[in-house]
């Protein structure tokens, strides 16, 4: 069973547009990370953005994200109504499939270590991966904020993080690294500005001061919208419900003759959550979510159908594509091209090595067959990578452009976001040649019964390789750094020669 990680790093930017999709190219960099969320908050001045993917992948798409936020964050400048001690300020690691707590705990400390050696960020480890008990709680750890645990780090020792030095980073402060259960980002919204009424709400609510059980709740005051929030952090939406928290606010909120207005989910939210939620307020009688949700009736048909055909896998990819959007396009297409081409390389490679009759080649084989496994799961990942990069470059394009300022940071945004969607087909480009290669090398040593899959994944290897040479010549154009064009047509000169009768991309 393959690993799922989901890692939901908090950034301190939550105005700055440029800054955040900076980050998300980052942590999308890696392949086999896919973006599933991405949230920004100018009154925190925060984002909070969700990735998934394999253990390795995503342990380098953290630190990929920790690095361009030193890179782009200076916290001396930083103000927000959210507490922080980091231009990165939490990062921590969820387990979804193939993996358990404890494979997160480990990878937390093994992100953790990278992150001092690689950028002099100290790291303080939290929750599951805790070293100390008194550090399980964020709060704890972020006491004081950047500026308070900038003078107190050097001077006591039961501040000293568990990675790095004495000391916080000059610009980018400290990190926390940490592994947990999935958590409910919830904030509730009172109809008034006075911040304190929040925090005693919050206090009246979150555990630590005795109230619900796997609740963590501050107030914050949200002076661009003129209103006092209850932001909550949900650890545990099973044992203690959402529409729980929702109700104990409620009350309390009368009790200081104030109401709400609105509440929020900041990132993701699991179904079951709302399932429970729905169920509670409309009283339902016999309610079994797994039977009576349309939903989840058609995902359970959709897994008894998919034994009795291709069709059942593949339709949801061939509806997606075929919708009227920009996105799952050519890129993903010639991803997906590039992928199924290893698969039938793998498949040959596989079965012939099984033969007697290529016993003297089977070490060769299986190598061939472990390559392009791994190109495989490189260029599957790229199919939705693909369709991330140009969202992030429709972002950009949506950004305001009313003064001189903000046109800058627009043209950024725009110029990193192009960046990005070429450097995706580009790298679908190079894994479309290295199944060629290897796919080649398959031939003389196969079966020659198998010369037709073998052929069937070259036609496909090509249209993936002129697919994404394609979208790198579109992309290209694009571009106003003409240093990284370059680099680009340095890299695309071998791959366009491979096709003789390919428009040219380089110049």
């Amino acid at each position: 069973m393959p690993s799922l990680v989901e890692c939901v790093p908090n950034f301190s930017e939550g105005r700055d547009q440029a800054k955040v999709n900076a980050l998300v190219a980052a942590l999308c960099s890696v392949p086999g990370v896919s973006l599933l969320d991405q949230e920004m908050d100018a009154d925190h001045n925060r984002s909070v953005i969700t990735i998934v993917g394999p253990k390795e992948a995503i342990a380098e798409a953290a630190l990929r994200g920790v690095g361009k936020a030193a890179e782009l964050i200076d916290l001396t400048k930083h103000q927000g109504a959210h507490p922080r001690i980091g231009a990165a300020d939490v990062v921590p690691f969820v387990p979804i499939e193939g993996v358990t707590i404890e494979d997160c705990v480990e990878l937390a400390r093994q992100v953790g270590e990278q992150i001092w050696k690689r950028f002099a960020i100290p790291v303080y480890l939290y929750e599951e991966a805790a070293t100390r008990p008194d550090r399980v709680n964020l709060e704890n750890i972020r006491r004081g904020q950047f500026e308070g645990l900038r003078e107190e780090v050097a001077a006591n020792p039961d501040r000293a993080p568990d990675f790095g030095d004495a000391r916080l980073h000059p610009t980018a402060g400290a990190t926390v690294v940490g592994a947990r259960k999935f958590l409910i980002a919830y904030n509730i919204n009172l109809n008034i500005p006075d911040v304190n009424v929040a925090k005693q709400i919050a206090k009246a609510i979150r555990f630590s001061s005795g109230g619900l059980r796997y609740v963590k709740a501050m107030g914050v005051d949200l002076k661009a919208r003129g209103l006092a929030q209850v932001s909550i952090n949900l650890t545990d939406f099973e044992r203690t419900p959402i529409y729980r928290v929702f109700e104990m606010v409620k009350g309390e909120a009368a009790r200081h003759g104030v109401s709400i207005v609105g509440s929020e989910v900041v990132g993701l939210i699991p179904k079951k959550a709302l399932e429970a939620t729905a169920d509670f307020y409309l009283q339902l009688e016999n309610f079994d979510p797994q039977k009576q949700i349309l939903e989840n009736r058609l995902a359970a048909v959709l897994v008894e159908l998919r034994p009795a055909g291709l069709v059942a896998l593949a339709q949801p990819l061939l509806d997606a594509v075929a919708e009227p959007t920009p996105t799952p396009g050519g890129g993903s297409c010639a991803a997906l091209a590039g992928a199924l081409a290893a698969a039938l390389g793998h498949m040959v490679a596989k079965l012939s090595a099984g033969k007697k009759a290529h016993a003297e080649h089977a070490a060769k084989l299986n190598q061939h067959a472990q390559e392009l496994a791994q190109l495989r799961a490189q260029l599957q990942s790229a199919i939705d990578r693909d369709a991330a990069s140009f969202e992030v470059v429709l972002a950009a394009y949506r950004l305001p452009k009313n003064s001189d300022q903000e046109k800058r940071a627009r043209e950024q945004a725009i110029e990193q976001a192009n960046q990005a969607a070429t450097e995706s087909p580009l790298e679908v480009a190079e894994a479309s040649a290295r199944v060629l290669d290897t796919l080649a090398q398959l031939g003389p040593i196969t079966s020659p019964g198998m010369a037709s899959d073998l052929k069937t994944g070259v036609h496909l290897g090509v249209a993936a390789l002129r697919g994404a040479l394609e979208n790198v010549k579109i992309n290209l154009d694009s571009l106003q750094d003409r240093s990284f064009q370059g680099c680009v047509r340095t890299r695309v000169a071998p791959l366009e020669a491979r096709l003789p009768e390919a428009a040219p991309v380089s110049k």
